[in-house]
C-alpha cells in the first residue's frame, strides 16, 4: 500500500528531495505515522511518500498535481493545507489578494476523484494557536482559518473522504502547556505538536478502516 502525504512546511519538515526520499521522509507527523505503521504492518511493507513543499498554498498543490500525485498512484492520499493561504492574505501579500482556497481545493478533489477513483482521501483540518506569528492579527487569523476549517470539513463530507479534526486537539493541548510548546510560532509544530497531529491522524484513519 502506498501512502502519499501532501501539504506545506508542516508536512515538508526538511524531507529529502533526492534519491533518498523514501528513507529521509522529514521530521514531521509523516515520520511519526510512517514509523509506527511500517513497524505494525511490516508484513505488507507499506510505502510512505512525502511531497509537502514549504510555502505551498492549495493552488500550488493543484499546479503540481500531475507530477506529485497522479504519477505516484497512491492508495491513500493525505492533504494538510491552508495556513499559507491565510498567511498571505493576512500579510496583504500580492499572492493573497484573491482568496482561491475553496475553488482550488474543490478543483483538486474533483480531478483526483476522476483520475484516481479508488484512492482513499484524507483531508486534515488546518489549525493555529496564538503565538508570535499570529498574535498581532489574531482576530483576523482566527476568522480566516476558521472559515478554511469549515470549508475543509464541508469538502470532506461532499467528497466522502476521511476528515481529521486538529484544531480542537491543539486547543486542548494548549491547556496543558503554552501554545508555543505545541506550535512554536502559532503555525509550525514542535515535536510535541507533530505528535498531536500523528495521533489524531492515526485515530481517524483507523476508525475509517484504512489501516
Amino acid at each position: 500500500m502506498v501512502f502519499l502525504f501532501q501539504g506545506d512546511s508542516i508536512t515538508d519538515a526538511n524531507r529529502d528531495r533526492g534519491v533518498n526520499q523514501q528513507h529521509f521522509i522529514g521530521q514531521s507527523y509523516v515520520y511519526l505515522i510512517s514509523s509506527k505503521l511500517s513497524n505494525e504492518q511490516a508484513e505488507k511493507q507499506p510505502t510512505f511518500i512525502n511531497r509537502g513543499i514549504s510555502g505551498n498554498r492549495v493552488s500550488d498543490l493543484y499546479a503540481r498535481w500531475n507530477e506529485d500525485a497522479f504519477s505516484l498512484k497512491p492508495d491513500v492520499l493525505s492533504i494538510l493545507i491552508g495556513v499559507n493561504d491565510a498567511w498571505r492574505t493576512v500579510s496583504r501579500e500580492p499572492s493573497g489578494v484573491t482568496d482561491r482556497f475553496e475553488k482550488a481545493y474543490r478543483h483538486l478533489l474533483e480531478e483526483t476523484r476522476e483520475v484516481m477513483p479508488d484512492t482513499r482521501l484524507i483531508l486534515c483540518e488546518p489549525f493555529i494557536l496564538k503565538a508570535s506569528a499570529t498574535e498581532e492579527k489574531w482576530d483576523e487569523w482566527k476568522v480566516l482559518v476558521g472559515r478554511y476549517q469549515n470549508i475543509v470539513r464541508r469538502l470532506a463530507e461532499e467528497f466522502r473522504t476521511v476528515f481529521v479534526p486538529l484544531q480542537d486537539a491543539f486547543d486542548e493541548a494548549a491547556k496543558r502547556a503554552e501554545p508555543s510548546y505545541w506550535l512554536h510560532d502559532g503555525v509550525h509544530p514542535t515535536g510535541a505538536g507533530h505528535d498531536v497531529i500523528a495521533r489524531r491522524w492515526l485515530e481517524a484513519v483507523s476508525q475509517n478502516g484504512i489501516i
